[in-house]
């Protein structure tokens, strides 16, 4: 029997067919990229970072918009293709859980996962040094910020999209207050999204040079009939500077901590001249994917090179038999992550 995508069905998922000639992992960018370029709204230079879902007969997304004084922070978009987006002019306007205004310092890298009937942001931002900020909507008109889930300094957070044992589940890497030498990707549990323990280590940084730097987390994971899968990102060091590649990994359905397969090789990493040039070059970041499970098609959107926003596509089956086909797994990564 052949693997299966456990998942709302979205028949307006964006998608462009794939074309011949592809070498390596069976991904391909949209020819038209990047789909949202600089400048994109008043007081925003760049975009990019950034993560969508369906919504209604469209789509939405939270946006990390650099503001043209340099700060971050998170705005809101609309599309009716999921390539077109409209955003509104002002921040996301955060309230305290006493309806306060909440807004934070800076924010900036959102994810946006549905749990049961909630939409929930997650990013990075000032909590005293950089940790994960969280916040709820049900209508994506009002917003409600969240207790931080942890202490600095933390990166890199992605709820999964269901509860995992009848807790919450996040994903995200622990790091210092420097550029992340330390960068292991963790799982903590929660069962009101407000006191967050049971923590796991998933996986570490790669024995293969695109990911030797550190990994983090990417894309809300994907429930599949054989494990979560998910497009994380990877970091090299180079002469030049860093590289951030695509990596893709299966984890277990019931314990996410254990990795069942581990793809040796990047997915996807800079090529194209909006992923090497740009305000920090050689940067694909993945934040997010529209999926489909009954046509088994997978958009996947990523930054580039901190300015602008890419698309790209696969088909379900096609990329997990290649992750598996290159699966290369530790004992690190197949333990509980418990010590």
């Amino acid at each position: 029997m052949s693997i299966k995508m456990i998942a709302p069905p979205v028949p307006n998922v964006p998608w462009q067919e794939k074309p011949e000639g592809i070498k390596n992992a069976p991904i391909w960018r949209y020819t038209k990229n990047p789909v949202i370029g600089r400048n994109p709204v008043e007081n925003v230079a760049r975009i990019f970072n950034s993560a969508v879902m369906p919504y209604g007969e469209g789509f939405i997304g939270v946006f990390r918009g650099e503001q043209t004084n340099g700060v971050p922070h998170i705005y809101l978009g609309r599309s009716k293709d999921a390539i077109h987006w409209e955003f509104d002019k002002e921040k996301i306007p955060f309230v305290d859980e006493e309806g306060n205004p909440a807004m934070p310092h800076y924010a900036y890298d959102p994810r946006l996962v549905k749990v049961e009937d909630t939409y929930y942001i997650i990013w990075c931002q000032d909590f005293y040094g950089a940790s994960i900020g969280l916040a709820e909507t049900k209508d994506f008109k009002n917003f409600t910020r969240l207790e931080s889930p942890f202490i600095p300094y933390n990166r890199n957070a992605v709820l999964f999209p269901r509860k995992i044992n009848g807790n919450f589940v996040m994903m995200s890497r622990p790091s210092d207050s420097g550029h992340t030498p330390f960068g292991d990707i963790f799982i903590s549990e929660s069962p009101d999204m407000v006191y967050w323990g049971k923590h796991r280590h998933v996986m570490g940084r790669g024995h293969a040079w695109w990911e030797s730097v550190k990994i983090g987390g990417g894309a809300a994971p994907i429930e599949t009939s054989e494990g979560w899968l998910v497009f994380y990102h990877g970091v090299s060091g180079t002469c030049n500077g860093f590289v951030y590649s695509i990596g893709g990994a299966i984890l277990d359905l019931e314990n996410p901590s254990k990795v069942l397969y581990r793809c040796e090789n990047f997915i996807l990493t800079p090529e194209e001249w909006y992923e090497e040039r740009g305000f920090v070059p050689n940067v694909i970041f993945p934040c997010a994917t529209i999926h489909d499970p009954d046509s088994g098609k997978i958009a996947v959107y990523y930054g580039a090179a901190d300015s602008y926003v890419g698309l790209a596509f696969c088909q379900f089956e096609e990329i997990v038999d290649y992750i598996k086909k290159f699966s290369k797994v530790t004992e690190m990564d197949t333990e509980l992550g418990k010590r």
